[in-house]
């Protein structure tokens, strides 16, 4: 664990928590285990099955070693040799694992081991996973308080649906970007807890547009208290795939302790942070230099935590990106007191993470360290990065990419923003008009993390619009429906609409689309890209 020290403790937050919350008492039973883990305990009081009646006598996986991806993000001529080297396969490369084995009981002291992880447990996770994630989140997060603490947890998306029912009361609304994760808005509705948007720009919520909101808060008309809790996703933004850098998270943060606001810091992508787009592709390092995972955080935006010196972030991070989604585990890192209240909640709804998952990655982590794991990451990070220059680059194919004039004003202003045309092929035949009057069919930036591309489509020069037929939303969604008709499914943008009235100003005329490039291979990406522009020429011509 780091070894700084701020002298610092968190502030008292506990009027931030619902009604719900404040109600919550300690499970009966859960309650029971501070004095089942007393050593010469007999213990009578819970249901609890034998551990020699689990089926199970060990656990044995075969893990891949922590360089077994290259840091470079370079992608090769030949794309069948490219993708091979994504996957560190190949004829001259052997895949390297080890060998894991968690068995039924331990056989020194503090293993881990199944009649611990596979019995009924702690909301908070086996202690083992517990210190591992604690060590990891003072290293890398370097929270600025120090009575900060960590508990596993399910995965982000239950994680926020737990901050949101001890935070927030029905009725009450939440800050978030005005293009969110759309789960994280599903998860609220059914509690009449509405988010509340904030305009973006390539940086992220806007610091200024946030204050304005805040300073002009009308309760009446509104309908709602003026929201006291954040939802925010600052790195790889779902679904624009912006980064909002330390400045701009440092106004950020001003704002909310100026106005008392929560922090919930939903960062899955927080690892898979990329350099500036080239159309040539990243090139492979010249340094010889050995690895360092302390250069590889150290080009990395910091957390909201760094900043963080009242205790005020409640930062969630997953396995889902960076282990596997299945295994169900991520974990909390923020101030005792929510620590505490989320625990509560735990006990009763889940009980304790999957004790599989837990006994797996612990072992793998413990296997890794902490700079196996970290140079794990940085592989994987390279490995998507190559991926969103792939998906650009077959939309470069299918279509005619060129930079468009940098914009004033909204979300992408000051940005490199490229704009996909209609092709026009070497064999065509030459026709004026087209050439000079060829359709600007979409815009988008190279996402600066995650896992998606964000596109806008120029639906102001479709035919239909002109002619006064139908709006965007109309056909945004028809577009969708012909895209998956022809056999590319991607995601309509209305989804991720933090605004329930559709009120994106600057948006007017744009179709919204998210693309992900996280899982189809190259030649996918180049068949999809090929489907979607054969799609576009149709949709706007009539």
């Amino acid at each position: 664990m780091s070894t700084y020290k701020t002298e610092r403790k968190a502030l008292d937050h506990s009027h931030h928590l619902s009604e719900l919350a404040i109600r919550r008492g300690v499970s009966p039973l859960k309650g029971l285990f501070k004095y089942a883990a007393k050593p010469g305990m007999l213990v009578l009081a819970g249901g609890l099955p034998h551990e020699d009646y689990f089926p199970f006598d060990s656990i044995s996986a075969q893990a891949l070693v922590p360089d077994s991806y290259s840091t470079s993000s370079a992608i090769e001529s030949n794309t069948e040799s490219w993708f091979w080297k994504m996957l560190g396969l190949g004829s001259s490369k052997e895949t390297r694992t080890k060998s894991l084995t968690i068995p039924r009981y331990p056989t020194e002291f503090g293993q881990v081991n199944l009649a611990t992880s596979l019995q009924y447990g702690s909301a908070t996770g086996i202690v083992q996973l517990q210190k591992i994630m604690k060590e990891f989140s003072g290293n890398v997060f370097q929270p600025s308080y120090d009575d900060w603490t960590t508990m596993i947890h399910t995965g982000n998306t239950d994680a926020w649906t737990r901050c949101v029912l001890t935070l927030l009361n029905p009725g009450e609304g939440f800050l978030t970007e005005e293009w969110t994760y759309p789960s994280a808005i599903a998860s609220a509705a059914p509690y009449q807890i509405k988010p509340v948007s904030v305009p973006i720009d390539a940086f992220g919520m806007r610091a200024e547009a946030l204050r304005q909101l805040l300073a002009g808060w009308d309760e009446s008309a509104r309908g709602m208290k003026r929201p006291r809790v954040m939802y925010t996703v600052p790195v790889g933004q779902n679904p624009s795939g912006v980064n909002v850098p330390f400045s701009r998270k440092k106004e950020i943060y001003d704002i909310c302790v100026e106005y008392d606001i929560i922090i919930v810091e939903d960062d899955p992508y927080y690892f898979q942070q990329f350099a500036a787009y080239s159309p040539e592709g990243a090139s492979e390092p010249t340094s010889s230099s050995p690895y360092s995972a302390k250069k590889y955080l150290a080009s990395l935006v910091p957390s909201y935590l760094k900043i963080d010196h009242q205790g005020r972030v409640i930062r969630l991070d997953t396995f889902s990106k960076t282990i596997a989604p299945g295994s169900r585990l991520g974990w909390f890192t923020c101030a005792p007191l929510f620590a505490e209240r989320l625990e509560r909640q735990g006990e009763t709804t889940t009980q304790a993470p999957c004790g599989f998952g837990q006994s797996l990655i612990t072992q793998l982590l413990t296997n890794w360290q902490y700079e196996g794991y970290i140079r794990w990451l940085h592989g994987i990070n390279a490995q998507y990065e190559m991926r969103r220059n792939q998906l650009i680059k077959s939309l470069a194919d299918a279509f005619e990419v060129t930079p468009a004039p940098r914009l004033a004003t909204g979300m992408w202003s000051g940005c490199d923003v490229l704009v996909a045309s209609e092709k026009i092929l070497p064999s065509s035949t030459i026709d004026e008009k087209r050439v000079f009057g060829r359709k600007q069919y979409f815009s988008f930036v190279p996402p600066a993390a995650g896992m998606f591309l964000w596109i806008k489509v120029h639906f102001a020069e479709h035919p239909a619009v002109l002619r006064g037929d139908e709006d965007e939303l109309t056909l945004e969604m028809k577009l969708f429906v012909a895209l998956a008709e022809g056999g590319v499914l991607i995601a309509p943008g209305w989804y991720f609409s933090a605004d329930s009235t559709e009120n994106h100003d600057e948006e007017r005329g744009q179709g919204h689309y998210r693309i992900a490039f996280s899982h189809a291979s190259p030649e996918e990406m180049k068949k999809a890209c090929d489907v979607f522009a054969s799609v576009l020429h149709q949709f706007f011509s009539h």
